[in-house]
């Protein structure tokens, strides 16, 4: 199975308007945050859904360290997984998604929930808990928000689209489903995968992994 974007090429940076931070005149808010498009192609026989996942797993483990004031976030801080976008049941016909058709714009607190692509089901993304403890941001934040990575961050992070195909129409979910949800219902029922990844920073001195 293959994928592509025509958004931004594998391995590339991602441009600004599908993240959901960017820098302007030295400044760090929120950006157009529009989904990228993606194709993918090759599935195999027997594949009756698609579940799509967008994972950043450079995400710090130590989140009272983002954006604060004369600090820089070391390269070697241990990281873990943040979901950016968890969509399950995609219908098998459905095999392309275009660019801005799921996110146009940043919404404080998150968009309400919607169908994704061919009526398939959106979960919450991992901002709802990053941003939990914040009056004026906190809420569900379903489908995609993209990348914002601390801008006090020294490691260029990654963003890594996978789509999966499984074979089974309806996976085991809760309704208020995440991305761990979702990767820990897709278990047993995945027959191939296909993956693109870009890259993003808000800091000028960020370097990338090794």
């Amino acid at each position: 199975m293959q994928i592509r974007s025509d958004s931004f090429s594998n391995g590339s940076p991602i441009p600004a308007h599908f993240c959901a931070g960017q820098r302007s005149d030295g400044q760090v808010g929120f950006g157009p945050n529009r989904n990228p498009h993606l194709a993918w192609s090759g599935a195999p026989q027997g594949t009756r859904s698609f579940a799509l996942l967008c994972l950043d797993p450079d995400a710090p483990t130590r989140p009272e360290l983002a954006g604060k004031e004369g600090v820089q976030i070391p390269t070697d801080l241990p990281r873990t997984h943040f979901c950016h976008w968890a969509v399950a049941g995609i219908p098998v016909g459905v095999q392309e998604i275009a660019e801005g058709a799921f996110s146009d714009g940043v919404t404080p607190g998150g968009k309400p929930r919607a169908e994704g692509p061919g009526g398939s089901r959106q979960g919450l993304n991992d901002f709802t808990g990053w941003f939990a403890g914040d009056p004026d941001l906190a809420g569900d934040w379903w489908g995609y928000d993209g990348p914002f990575p601390p801008p006090n961050d020294l490691l260029v992070h990654r963003y890594f689209f996978r789509v999966f195909a499984l074979d089974t129409d309806a996976l085991e979910l809760p309704d208020r489903f995440t991305g761990a949800d979702l990767l820990r219902a897709m278990h047993g029922h995945v027959l191939a995968e296909a993956m693109v990844h870009g890259t993003y920073t808000l800091n000028p001195e960020a370097a990338p992994l090794p």
